[in-house]
């Protein structure tokens, strides 16, 4: 494939451009948050005293809890606005493309879109590195050195999040190179299997087992091992379960729907259970995080009492939840932004067909908010429970419903459902911009 072709692959249609920023912005943003998180978990590891195994048992922790995510996040950006290029290719395929030619070029194209985003993820991640090493732990701040990754590291980092790209955007691909005519005229529909549901209980009987496992642990080495492979799990239970569970609840809304925008927001979540749980997999994220944030505001207060290393050690927890929740909704406001933004982009041309049918635009507007609503409530309880059955062989429901920390866990979650609503008000002018230009 030459040169030109593939420019025109890469080049969005006119008043389109946000088909190429909002990747961009989505890898800058992983990258910016992996390279700090990492950083501040180099920082505890340099420890060796006899605490220090404490200090990176939760340094691991943070990892599973944020770059697992993360890279989730770095998967979906690398999906955006899949439909649209779906039939760009589509059409290269009709016209004769080789299957080798379409599925070189997309994965080039994302690869550069992530490279870019990645490259302005390391500049932001360096102006955050003083502020980040201004941070107190055991007593003193950090430092900016000790949180400045090596290059080999940051150049692996961004290798990991182009490769991320490079091998979602060739997955995505499959059914184009396969049947063109059929993503053509939209005959593909995405499903979730309940066959998901029996991988999730085997999934979740696996990681309680595991868990079961760290109070007899004899050493601080498998226990950290442990954990992380547990909540590594648990994130991958999320988003294998998350999909169906969505599928079955669209389901039962589209037989209850008794106005158009009701009926319009079953069949907008059932056309593609992946793409509505990538709408709210943010906040399932965060609220499983939730659990482990109450259950350790309740256990800080016990700790709070007792000698002075258990206070600092308190004090230290403390921080490290607030920027591990930080965190967590700066992902999940940049992943359901996006995703809502991405989803719209998608369906300009459905929107305009039903402007000129005489559809609303307010009622349009309402089953998108539906569309991403009503599920938000269920993936976000789902995902406190799934939290909860993994943590309780290890802390014990006493501390699980401590008021402290049901009352942490609800303020998380509500403040995560604030966060879709405010991202469904903040992409409304993009669905407008579509309905104008019917």
């Amino acid at each position: 494939m030459n040169a030109r072709v593939l420019m025109l692959l890469m080049r969005p249609s006119p008043g389109q451009n946000d088909v190429l920023a909002l990747p961009v912005v989505a890898f800058a943003t992983v990258s910016t948050l992996v390279l700090t998180v990492v950083g501040g978990a180099q920082s505890f590891w340099g420890w060796t005293d006899p605490e220090a195994p404490i200090y990176h048992a939760l340094a691991a922790i943070a990892l599973v809890l944020l770059v697992v995510p993360l890279l989730t996040l770095g998967g979906a950006a690398a999906r955006l606005s899949a439909r649209r290029r779906d039939e760009r290719l589509s059409t290269l395929r009709l016209l004769g493309v080789s299957p080798a030619g379409v599925v070189g070029a997309t994965v080039l194209e994302s690869a550069v879109l992530a490279a870019v985003g990645a490259m302005a993820g390391v500049a932001v991640h360096l102006l955050l590195v003083p502020l980040v090493g201004l941070i107190p732990f055991r007593g003193e701040a950090l430092g900016a050195g000790s949180v400045l990754l090596p290059v080999p590291v940051v150049l692996a980092i961004i290798g990991a999040i182009v490769l991320l790209a490079a091998s979602s955007a060739a997955l995505g691909l499959r059914k184009v190179v396969i049947s063109p005519l059929g993503v053509r005229t939209r005959a593909v529909a995405g499903k979730a299997h309940w066959f998901r549901a029996v991988i999730t209980v085997a999934a979740l009987v696996a990681a309680f087992a595991l868990i079961s496992l760290v109070p007899s642990a004899a050493e601080m080495l498998p226990t950290i091992i442990v954990l992380t492979v547990v909540f590594a799990i648990a994130f991958a239970v999320l988003n294998v379960i998350g999909p169906w569970v969505i599928r079955v609840q669209a389901r039962l809304r589209l037989r209850r729907a008794k106005r158009p925008e009701q009926l319009l927001s079953a069949r907008t979540v059932l056309e593609s259970p992946k793409a509505a749980w990538r709408q709210v997999s943010g906040v399932a994220m965060a609220s499983f995080i939730a659990v482990f944030a109450g259950t350790a505001v309740a256990l800080l207060e016990v700790m709070g009492t007792g000698s002075v290393e258990d206070v600092q050690l308190a004090v230290d927890i403390r921080t490290g939840l607030i920027i591990t929740l930080v965190a967590t909704f700066l992902m999940v406001a940049a992943s359901v932004g996006m995703n809502q933004a991405a989803e719209i982009l998608d369906r300009q041309d459905l929107h305009r067909s039903l402007h000129r049918l005489g559809m609303p635009v307010e009622t349009v507007e309402t089953a998108r908010r539906g569309a991403v609503m009503s599920p938000l409530l269920v993936t976000a309880i789902g995902s406190a429970v799934v939290a909860g059955i993994m943590i309780s062989p290890l802390l014990g429901a006493t501390l699980i419903t401590a008021p402290l920390s049901i009352a942490t866990i609800a303020a998380v979650i509500a403040a995560g459902i604030g966060i879709v609503w405010l991202s469904t008000l903040a992409t409304r002018p993009i669905l407008r911009r579509a309905f104008a230009a019917a």
